[in-house]
This record gives C-alpha cells, sequence and structure tokens, in this order.
C-alpha cells in the first residue's frame, strides 16, 4: 500500500554504520573475522549501574532484569586482554580516526576540535565491558547534505566506535559470543529525519554508502555495512529498527512501519471507543491448568507432561483487536507474543481471537472465558511454563496492552527479512553515555591539516572518468564503483589492450551470474583477472570462454587461466583445417554467392571454435581463406 507521506508526516533518519580497514580501535590485533571455533571461553555476568546524575537507563535496566550469563570465545593468536576487558584500553586508533575525519571533509561535516571518547552502556552481552566506547568526531552544518531526488538530507554526527562482539547464539539464560570482531573501528553516520518518502532512504543510504567506499579505507563485504532506521509519523512515536543491510528492503520496512503505526494508532481509537480503560487491563493471572486436563492439543499436552502449566488473563474489550492485521503476516497478538519472547522467554502466546485452534476445543475456550471472567466484548491471553515465566510473561504482555490505550510505544525493534519488525527492547534513554576516562582525548589539529590536502574523489568524479576515459556506459561505470573493482579494472584496462566494456561487465554482471549460480566466485583472485585479460589481449583466450573459464578456476578444476587455454585452445593451422573444411562442405552456396557466403561460413565454423579462440581471428581467417577458395574455384 501507497500513503501520502508528506501528508502522514513521515520523518526517517538513517544511522549508517561501516567498519573501517584498520588494526582494532583501542588495541594493535587485526580486524580479522573468524569462522572456526574459539580456543577458549570465559563466563561474565553483566550487571547494571546508575548514571552520575543517578538516572538508569531504560534499555540497559530491561537487560539486566534478564539476569543472563554470557559465554565469550576468544582466540590466543588475533584478540587480546582489552578485548576480554582483562586489560584497559590502549590510546585511540588514530589511523581511523584519520579515515573518520576524512570521511567528514568529505560530506563537509565540521570535524570537532578534540575527540573525548565516551562509555554507552550496552549489557545486552555484546560487549565484555558493559558498555561500548564512542567518540563524536564531526558534526555537521547547513553545508552538510547529499541530495535527492525528494529534497537534500543534512548529515546530523559522525563518530567513531568499536564494533560489537559477533553473537553466536542466544537463549532466554544465556547468550554466547566471538571477540574476533568486537573492537573493530566502526563510524556511525547520523542524518537528520529530513527524510519523508520510503524511496529516498535508499537512495541516501546508497550515496552515503559509496562516499564511504570512495575512501578506499573501508571494509567490504556482508555484514560490513548496515542501516539503522528511525521511523516516526505524525500522532505516532520514533522506532529504531536496527540491522538492515538490503539496500532494496529498507523502502520496504519503512512502508511496513508507517502501516504498523497507522494500524496501532487506529486500533487505540477502537479501544477508546469501547470504553476500555487502563484500570481494566490489569487483571489478575489465574492458573487455568485442570481445564486442560484432558485436552486433545498436542502442544497442551506436551508441555503439561513435562510440569508446565496454563496460565491466563481477561483482555478486557480486546475481542477481534488480537487478531487484527498491523503488518503483512503480522497481528496485534504477534506484538504482544514479542513481548511474551523477550521478558519471559516463552516462545509464544495463545489468545481468544485465534482459538478454537491449534488442537484446543470450543469447549475449552468457553471454560476459559467463564473462569476468566470474560464478557461479550472480551478476548484473552493464555501462556504454558512454569509460574516464574507465567508471571514474568503475562505481566509484559498487560503492560503493552495498557499502552495501546495511548497509543505507539518507542521501540527498539529488529528487522525481518520480509521487511517486517519485531520488539528488541525499549528505546535507550539519555542516562546510557558518560565519559571514558581510561582514554586520553586526542587533538584533531594535525590529523585535520594532513588529511584536508589529500581528500579521495568523490563517487560521481570517479564514474565520470570512467566513462570519459573507458567509454563505459554511465550504468556499467557505477555497477563497477558499487562492486568495488575500479582499481583492478583501471590498472589492466591501461596495462593490456582489451575491450574495456566487455571486461567491466566480467568483473560486474559475469561475477554476479556465476554467483546466482551458486559458484563460490570468492575464490577468484587478481592474479586470475589480470590473466584473463593478457590472454584476451593477446588473442589466445576468447570472450566466450571466459565464463566457463573463471568458473573453472571458481570451482578448482583449473588452477590458472593458462591451465584452462591449454585443453581449450585451437592453433591456427587447427582453425584453417576446420576453415577448409566448412568451406567444401558449401563449395555450392560459396559458388552461387562468392563472398555473400561468408555469414554461413562464419556459423558453420563458428559451431565448433567457439570459446576456443578470439571471434575476430576467426572472422579476419575466414575472411581470407573464403577470397582464396573463390579465387581458386
Amino acid at each position: 500500500m501507497e500513503y501520502d507521506y508528506d501528508k502522514l508526516g513521515l520523518k526517517v533518519g538513517l544511522e549508517i554504520h561501516q567498519r573501517l580497514d584498520s588494526h582494532k580501535l583501542f588495541c594493535n590485533c587485526p580486524s580479522n573475522l573468524r569462522e572456526d571455533e574459539p580456543h577458549t571461553w570465559i563466563k561474565r555476568r553483566l550487571g547494571i549501574s546508575y548514571s552520575e546524575l543517578g538516572a538508569l537507563d531504560p534499555a540497559a535496566r530491561f537487560e539486566s532484569l534478564r539476569k543472563r550469563d554470557f559465554l565469550y570465545g576468544i582466540y590466543y593468536d588475533t584478540t587480546c586482554e582489552v578485548e576480554a576487558d582483562e586489560s584497559p584500553p590502549h590510546p585511540l586508533n588514530e589511523d581511523a580516526l584519520r579515515i573518520t575525519i576524512m570521511i567528514a571533509l568529505m560530506l563537509k561535516m565540521r570535524p570537532v576540535d578534540e575527540v573525548h571518547v565516551m562509555r554507552k552502556i550496552v549489557v545486552d552481552g555484546s560487549n565484555t565491558t558493559g558498555f561500548q566506547r564512542t567518540a563524536l568526531v564531526a558534526v555537521g552544518d547547513d553545508n552538510s547534505y547529499i541530495e535527492t531526488k525528494w529534497g537534500p538530507v543534512r548529515m546530523a554526527t559522525l563518530c567513531l566506535e568499536e564494533e560489537s562482539a559477533y553473537i553466536v547464539d542466544s537463549t532466554p539464560e544465556m547468550a554466547r559470543y566471538r571477540l574476533d570482531r568486537l573492537g573493530i573501528p566502526l563510524v556511525e553516520l547520523a542524518t537528520q529525519p529530513d527524510i519523508w518518502h520510503p524511496d529516498q532512504a535508499r537512495e541516501a543510504a546508497l550515496m552515503l554508502g559509496r562516499i564511504l567506499r570512495a575512501t578506499g579505507r573501508v571494509q567490504r563485504g556482508i555484514g560490513t555495512i548496515r542501516q539503522d532506521i528511525n521511523v516516526s509519523i505524525e500522532g505516532g512515536a520514533r522506532q529504531e529498527i536496527k540491522g538492515v543491510q538490503e539496500l532494496d528492503l529498507i523502502p520496504e520496512i519503512i512502508r511496513r512501519e508507517v502501516q504498523r503505526q497507522l494500524s496501532l494508532l487506529e486500533i487505540r481509537e477502537e479501544l477508546l471507543s469501547r470504553g476500555v480503560v487502563e484500570k481494566e487491563i490489569d487483571s489478575p493471572i489465574v492458573d487455568v491448568t485442570r481445564l486442560f486436563e484432558s485436552s486433545s492439543s498436542k502442544v497442551v499436552k506436551r508441555s503439561l507432561y513435562r510440569g508446565a502449566k496454563v496460565f491466563g488473563i481477561r483482555a478486557k474489550g480486546f475481542k477481534g483487536i488480537l487478531g487484527r492485521e498491523i503488518q503483512p503476516g503480522r497481528r496485534f497478538g504477534t506484538e504482544l507474543a514479542d513481548y511474551a519472547r523477550v521478558f519471559g522467554g516463552v516462545k509464544g502466546i495463545l489468545h481468544g481471537d485465534e482459538l478454537p485452534g491449534y488442537g484446543i476445543s470450543e469447549e475449552e475456550v468457553t471454560s476459559v472465558r467463564k473462569a476468566l471472567s470474560c464478557e461479550e466484548g472480551d478476548s484473552f491471553i493464555l501462556v504454558i511454563g512454569d509460574v516464574v515465566s507465567a508471571e514474568l510473561t503475562l505481566n509484559s504482555v498487560k503492560e503493552r496492552m495498557k499502552y495501546a490505550l495511548i497509543g505507539v510505544p518507542n521501540e527498539t525493534r529488529k528487522a525481518l527479512p520480509d521487511g517486517n519488525t519485531s520488539f528488541m527492547r525499549p528505546m535507550p534513554g539519555s542516562a546510557r553515555m558518560y565519559p571514558e576516562t581510561d582514554v586520553l582525548p586526542v587533538n584533531t589539529r594535525e590529523i585535520l591539516r594532513e588529511v584536508s590536502g589529500k581528500l579521495p574523489a568523490m563517487p560521481k568524479d570517479i564514474v565520470s572518468s570512467l566513462v570519459s576515459k573507458f567509454g563505459l556506459t554511465e550504468e556499467l561505470a557505477w555497477e563497477l564503483f558499487d562492486s568495488g573493482r575500479v582499481e583492478i579494472f583501471r590498472r589492466l584496462a591501461e596495462k593490456y589492450k582489451i575491450p574495456s566494456r566487455f571486461f567491466a561487465s566480467v568483473l560486474v554482471s559475469l561475477l554476479k551470474s556465476l554467483k546466482r549460480e551458486g559458484i563460490p566466485v570468492e575464490n577468484i583472485t587478481s592474479n586470475n583477472f589480470e590473466e584473463v585479460a593478457r590472454y584476451l589481449s593477446e588473442g589466445k583466450l576468447a570472450k566466450e570462454a571466459v565464463p566457463e573459464a573463471l568458473a573453472g578456476i571458481a570451482t578448482g578444476k583449473y588452477s590458472s587461466i593458462e591451465e584452462f587455454i591449454e585443453g581449450h585452445s585451437l592453433s591456427l593451422d587447427q582453425l584453417d583445417k576446420i576453415i577448409d573444411e566448412a568451406l567444401s562442405k558449401l563449395s555450392d552456396k560459396i559458388a552461387d554467392r562468392g563472398m555473400g557466403a561468408y555469414g554461413m561460413v562464419m556459423g558453420e565454423v563458428m559451431k565448433i571454435v567457439r570459446g576456443k579462440i578470439d571471434g575476430s581471428i576467426v572472422s579476419k581467417r575466414v575472411k581470407e581463406r573464403l577470397e582464396e577458395f573463390i579465387q581458386r574455384s
């Protein structure tokens, strides 16, 4: 569904997080990601403390109430005591700071005179210290903006911070993290909430990502860049949607969030019109296990067999509301189930708008409604578990239901693969930041003087150069830029006499095509591309053979392009023999048409030699030998 976003007062701000290509931010460990099993694990439990003003951050308080254990995987050769919080941090990585200031100047932002590191409380286990170190490096002004089709988007702040640990798995009781990712330098680029259309958000993210890549000092690959999206509409509330990695998903996430907030506002009006008040939602929790002792529901029977019980609450005035769709495939009951999973650690809830169902009968529903004192417009919510988890679950669900009378709660939400979002935790407050006393401030004067005189070219200038110098189309030039292979293209296109557009398409379109076929293109090295360019220029590798050659390299069938050519190439003598056979076969037609038979001869020869020798060589030899054949006849 498309809305009048301007009329709705849609406001969107982006926070782009990009890993930098440098060693870690507060130690000298390499910024290398690992996939092997850590050498050892350490166990921690994180607590919460009051800020300097005596306040508690709501997000941190929420995490601390869960009382989870955290296990951290350590690598002896690529992590150290700093990541494990067994040693104080080293001084701030000035190489990473230099890159960050470079980005600021490219965006015409104003770097601060002195960089001070702050601690941002994070007690979800993603940092061993219980906080993330972050530093404000630059701020935006009237000159720092990007121009989009829908209008300018101003820059707000640019921060340098440490990447979080990599989560391996998580349960309500514990979570495991690897420390290989913790501490990698990360820039956080935040825009003002100037974006008012979903497609504008995608365009802005694309443009900013390109500027980051133009530095040549950012990491590439899946997970190295991600977007958080702040979304609100008039009458709604700001939502921070975390972890969007696909650009094409950004507009859909925003559209569905608009739909969700509008639906929640409609639910508020419906509940108020029904006369629902907060105190009626705060109904008692009732043990209704006895009503299901003879249940045919497999879900219920399995749980009761394991010793669980069934608890329920009345949802006063919520009949028909719990089952109302607020996003495609997600209902208001799903929002409550998110709270149940996060706060109570249960798999989900059952509610009156979806029952009878799951094997629960009409008679059992009637009994539950009676036990919970439900009236005509009421529904109910059930949870299966122990007493403690049921109480946590249903109390959190009641709090969320109470907020339905107000409208849209401020939340931190997780982006889902289909464009929907789910509740993660409450929105952080201002009490989560305080000064880092273990890291000295850094004066930026000398770095600013060094960086300002040698800024990288902007993306649009790089693309213009590719178009004018190599004759690429603008679309192909942008694709080449986005692939990160501009430098290898420039070097090889200047070094060898090769068709530039074809070679650019090899580096972009062909690799995409091979990847879609499941071929591991990451195994193809820059040396392999140089081989392709050299043998193309020498006429030893046909254009048509390049896909098969690179696929063979990627899958390990060939160790080099030279090895491929040895088994797939033709000598000129072999080519001439094939041409002569084609001339003999088509002699009658050649006698009638003369040189007009060239196309037929060429087609006959190419059936045999395609991919084994360059087409231009074949064309030249066919013309020469056809002329000789006609003269002899």
